[in-house]
């Protein structure tokens, strides 16, 4: 009698608390997925309406599901996906050039006041210049040819990487390095186990910032350095162009915007767990 009034008392709050966990999940899943799907609506909605009132020619500004129906075809179409191996090559060879290049130069005058009063305001200043400014130089230097894209997508990207290590080594707590200090840290020690880990938050944001300098400068090279021999997403912007044909020039603004965006998600979760393994506040997007 005893087992049968105990049995129901333990069982219920256990498939109670399970089912709490799964709407849990569902409604954390939800709140983060219906702000950008309201946000695609919205803008879906206003399309259609400039469309429909007739603000330019049908041919010029095509409806959405014109752009739909392109973007359709080309997802099935070989060339398309050989056009974006190209443009996904090209940009992670030069990001991660950029990367190499920006962090050994933002360790290097993070380290040395000399360094920091002869190139800091420089690296800054390229990091504002347009990199679309670069090519007709690139181009002088190396023709119209892969080198030229590498070669301004270092120069955009690199930039902002460096100076994310110089902002994250430059707020490193005084109180942390004293620490480390009276424990026997020094030097390069000091570096690799106390002010590079301290920097990683401000690193990861110079990462992400190079990221999108090096996305913007590979989109304005790909316009510019036309190769006949490697379709890219770049080159079929221009053709679009000079063919007119508005749908798949939208199409393939479309696909670009959602890889540009899908890579920043993926700094931003990771910017996140370092955040939270530190105890920091989380940037919820």
């Amino acid at each position: 009698m005893t087992d049968e009034l105990v049995k129901p008392r333990v069982s219920a709050p256990l498939t109670e608390r399970g089912a709490r966990v799964e709407v849990g999940a569902g409604a954390r899943l939800w709140r983060r997925v219906w702000p950008p799907l309201m946000a695609v609506v919205i803008v879906l909605a206003l399309w259609q309406v400039v469309v429909t009132v007739g603000w330019r020619p049908i041919y010029v500004l095509p409806a959405p599901a014109a752009v739909g129906g392109a973007l359709s075809e080309m997802l099935v179409d070989p060339k398309f996906w050989s056009a974006l191996g190209t443009t996904l090559a090209r940009a992670f060879i030069g990001f991660g050039i950029s990367v190499l290049i920006g962090s050994i130069i933002g360790l290097a005058v993070s380290r040395s006041r000399i360094l920091r009063s002869a190139i800091g305001s420089l690296i800054t200043g390229l990091q504002t210049m347009p990199s679309i400014a670069w090519f007709p130089f690139a181009i002088l230097l190396f023709g119209l040819t892969e080198q030229a894209i590498t070669f301004v997508i270092v120069l955009g990207a690199a930039p902002s990487i460096a100076n994310g290590v110089v902002s994250g080594i430059d707020d490193v707590s005084p109180q942390l390095q004293r620490v480390a200090h009276v424990l026997g840290a020094r030097g390069m020690r000091m570096y690799r186990y106390v002010m590079i880990p301290a920097a990683l938050p401000s690193y990861l944001a110079g990462l992400k910032q190079g990221w999108a300098f090096a996305w913007r400068s590979l989109m304005a090279g790909e316009l510019l350095v036309i190769i006949a021999a490697r379709p890219s997403l770049g080159a079929n912007l221009q053709f679009n162009r000079e063919f007119a044909n508005a749908p798949g020039l939208l199409a393939i603004m479309i696909v670009i915007l959602v890889i540009g965006v899908m890579v920043d998600s993926v700094f931003t979760r990771i910017a996140n767990g370092v955040r939270t393994r530190r105890g920091m506040g989380v940037v919820r997007l």
